[in-house]
């Protein structure tokens, strides 16, 4: 009949109420049993210490030992006494009292004893540190270590500064008279040197300032000063002051000319390519692409950080004009100095300036070269070609003999629609037109007979009908057996 073990129904409310109870239950008999135990252990410790103290009582075997009952009465009894014997007997007292003057005064005695020893120990140890300085100085006369120089303005200044004699006595204040003279005199002595050491260092910062070339191996301190005095030895030796002006002259009317005259070829040369595309854009314009549209070569600037910069320290250079300033000399003369030792090669970095000067100093790195693909009907753009990526076989091919004749015809010096019957434009193509398609053929026959290029095509026989109409002669290559070619 525990109605915690029974399931009926589908409602566990009456069971779950059963637990509760029994929880409560336990809670109600858990804290009886806690107070239960708390007073067992209280009447624990009760016994414990009685314990204890019965153990302590046993240590003693007689009442007497813990009489003090006894010992108390015999202390007041003999104080007692005492004090009628000291009341009776005038002998006692007078002797206390002189034993109590007797003592007070032998403590003084002891205190004046001890100050004069103390005084004695610091007249030994004077005595001792006198008697050490007068052996050192002694030593020193004796070996000669002073300079006869030292010496003697030792000498002059005892002269100068004491009227007496020297002795024990007033050897410490003639001492402090001659330390604060000589100290008086190391001060200014030393505030003389630190404003001749700004003026050293000012000039010294102004040459390297106004020179840092000729000054790359100085620094500045006044310990340095004799490599500043040699450097002035070497320039009066120079006399560089007598080439200023021819210096001058050079650097205007021949090393900037020349400079100037190098920038113009580069701009010649750049005018010249733009020319000679405008040119082929112009055969091109007039030769179908695909259907529709046409090529448009573009060359822009280079973004290459290196070309830039050349062409921006070139016209750094050549801005400008020479005045009497220095400093604005010397600034034109470094970067000219810095731009040849790159086209020479410096010292550890000859095959960097070599690949530098390759490119800086050919003028096709200046641009980028591209192609458009624009509409015959009105030029607009279809499409732009930085390269061949991503495009079809087709496009590729057409493309490449874009490029190809386009590169030819600039190196013949060819022009639009002008005849130059006897100039020289033979190009020789082997292998050609042999995987591409019918289409492309005919485009790059156009092409190069619109550039008036001359062809010898190397191409097999199954290309004979596409390029039949471009051809004016044929030889025909047999060989019988890959052996013998006729």
């Amino acid at each position: 009949d525990d109605r915690s073990r029974w399931t009926l129904g589908w409602d566990n409310l009456s069971k779950l109420q059963e637990f509760e109870e029994k929880a409560k239950n336990i809670d109600e008999k858990y804290e009886f049993i806690l107070k239960r135990l708390k007073e067992h252990k209280e009447r624990l410790n009760t016994i414990e210490v009685k314990r204890d103290n019965l153990r302590d009582v046993l240590k003693y075997e007689s009442f007497e030992q813990i009489n003090w009952y006894r010992y108390s009465k015999q202390i007041d009894n003999l104080q007692s006494e005492k004090e009628e014997l000291q009341k009776s007997d005038d002998i006692i007292k007078t002797l206390q009292n002189k034993l109590q003057d007797v003592m007070v005064e032998q403590e003084t005695k002891q205190q004046e004893l001890s100050e004069i020893l103390q005084h004695i120990g610091t007249l030994k140890q004077k005595l001792e540190d006198t008697t050490l300085k007068y052996n050192h100085a002694k030593l020193l006369l004796e070996n000669g270590e002073l300079e006869d120089g030292i010496k003697q303005k030792l000498d002059d200044l005892k002269d100068e500064l004491l009227k007496h004699n020297l002795s024990l006595v007033n050897i410490v204040s003639s001492q402090r008279s001659v330390r604060e003279h000589i100290k008086k005199q190391l001060d200014k002595t030393n505030e003389q040197v630190k404003n001749i050491s700004a003026k050293i260092i000012s000039h010294q910062n102004s040459y390297m300032t106004t020179f840092p070339i000729l000054a790359k191996e100085l620094y500045v301190s006044v310990e340095s000063s004799g490599e500043f005095i040699k450097k002035l030895d070497e320039l009066k030796k120079d006399n560089l002051p007598k080439w200023q002006k021819r210096f001058k002259e050079l650097l205007k009317e021949k090393t900037i000319q020349h400079i100037v005259m190098l920038q113009n070829l580069f701009e010649k040369s750049t005018n010249y390519i733009k020319e000679k595309i405008s040119t082929i854009n112009l055969s091109l314009a007039d030769i179908e692409y695909s259907e529709g549209t046409f090529i448009e070569l573009v060359a822009t600037l280079s973004s290459n950080s290196e070309i830039k910069e050349f062409k921006q320290t070139l016209k750094q250079i050549t801005t400008g004009s020479i005045d009497e300033n220095n400093t604005y000399d010397e600034q034109k003369f470094l970067q000219i100095k810095t731009l040849i030792e790159r086209f020479n090669g410096r010292e550890g970095k000859v095959d960097i300036d070599k690949k530098w000067k390759k490119l800086v100093s050919d003028v096709r790195n200046w641009f980028d070269f591209s192609a458009i693909e624009k509409y015959m009907s009105d030029g607009s753009q279809k499409e732009y070609y930085a390269h061949s990526g991503g495009k079809s076989g087709g496009q590729k091919e057409k493309l490449a003999y874009t490029v190809l004749a386009s590169s030819l015809a600039y190196q013949f010096g060819l022009e639009h629609d002008k005849i130059q019957s006897r100039s020289f434009r033979f190009v020789m193509i082997d292998e050609a037109f042999g995987r591409g398609s019918d289409e492309s053929t005919k485009y790059a026959l156009r092409l190069f007979e619109k550039l008036k290029l001359q062809l010898l095509v190397i191409t097999p026989k199954q290309k004979i009908n596409v390029i039949e109409p471009y051809v004016k002669s044929v030889h025909f290559v047999h060989n019988q057996d890959g052996m013998d070619s006729s």
